[in-house]
């Protein structure tokens, strides 16, 4: 069985496309054809139903997904086990939350690059929704969540952690000198905003809904620096997280609102797809992104467990399960 030929089959079968399966191999659309048709013939059996131009798996394609998946992971997983190389090379995608790609890449990425000269590594900044796109897709290796706390067997957490968020303004701002502020106090209030339906932004909407109440921001704009300007300068009001602001609140830039009865569970979690087969780039990527973006084990030990503590591991060493 040639290999070539289940890899054709398991991007058609992810992409529902031989257009964009063959877009993504590199090959012609008549190649990956000659593929699927090859692997039909070995196989006796039809893998896909192509109506009105849609491609969908059939029964038979759904049992040999499976079956091809593991091959091709163990495929993998003994070429890099045999491969003797002098340094990690290889490239690796990450999808995250476009708030995080600040802290991630500041102060210690030189030193990754350092380290690993010869690992590439493609960052795409999308909504919560897109990343598990991207991630069932095999379009990302890796995805870094800023959202309600994920649970499903079909992911790894590698770590995850609480993020607290809260209101801030100017310290000019009248509000600051107020004790024991309500949502409904700041409703009306001039907000800038990351855009509507991302990650935060969409819990805080679905929280002041409940409550009958609806904030409109005179500015949406991605990138958490670029509100933490604008808010320093007295344009607006915004609602963060801890770690965006708690440097600018500390030289005074920003002052934070005592807003009582308004309270939005976030989770800053990585993680990836359960079949995914972690190659040595992948292994170092996660372990910076983990010293990057998470407390020392010791300070999550004395903190309070989360949902799923069991679930958290470092990627460094072998996790304790592959599920969550």
């Amino acid at each position: 069985m040639d290999l070539k030929n289940l890899i054709s089959f398991i991007q058609v079968a992810e992409l529902s496309s031989f257009t964009r399966a063959a877009r993504a191999l590199g090959y012609s659309q008549s190649t990956v054809s000659s593929h699927i048709r090859q692997l039909e013939t070995e196989l006796g059996s039809q893998l896909f139903e192509r109506i009105n131009h849609t491609v969908v798996l059939t029964q038979r394609g759904r049992e040999i997904l499976y079956y091809a998946q593991q091959i091709t992971l163990l495929t993998k997983e003994m070429e890099d086990s045999m491969r003797e190389e002098k340094s990690v090379r290889g490239h690796v995608r990450l999808a995250m939350a476009d708030s995080l790609c600040d802290s991630l890449l500041r102060d210690r990425f030189l030193e990754f690059r350092r380290q690993y000269p010869d690992i590439t590594l493609k960052i795409t900044a999308a909504g919560t929704e897109e990343m598990f796109r991207l991630l069932n897709h095999n379009e990302a290796d890796a995805i870094l969540t800023l959202d309600n706390h994920i649970y499903n067997a079909e992911y790894v957490i590698v770590r995850e952690e609480k993020v607290e968020m809260h209101f801030v303004a100017n310290p000019e701002c009248p509000l600051c000198g107020r004790r024991g502020l309500t949502i409904r106090d700041l409703v009306n209030e001039p907000f800038i905003l990351t855009e509507k339906g991302m990650s935060y932004r969409r819990l805080m909407d679905e929280e002041l809904a409940a409550r009958s109440l609806e904030i409109r921001p005179i500015l949406e704009i991605g990138g958490t620096g670029r509100i933490c300007s604008l808010v320093k300068q007295g344009a607006g009001i915004s609602f963060l997280p801890d770690y965006v602001t708690a440097q600018d609140e500390r030289e005074g830039g920003l002052c934070r609102l005592d807003v009582r009865g308004f309270e939005i569970d976030i989770w800053k979690q990585l993680l990836y797809h359960r079949n995914k087969w972690i190659s040595p780039q992948l292994k170092s990527v996660l372990s910076y992104c983990v010293g990057r973006e998470f407390l020392p084990e010791e300070a999550l030990d004395a903190a309070p467990s989360g949902p799923s503590a069991s679930a958290v591991y470092s990627p460094i060493s072998r996790p304790r399960s592959n599920r969550i």
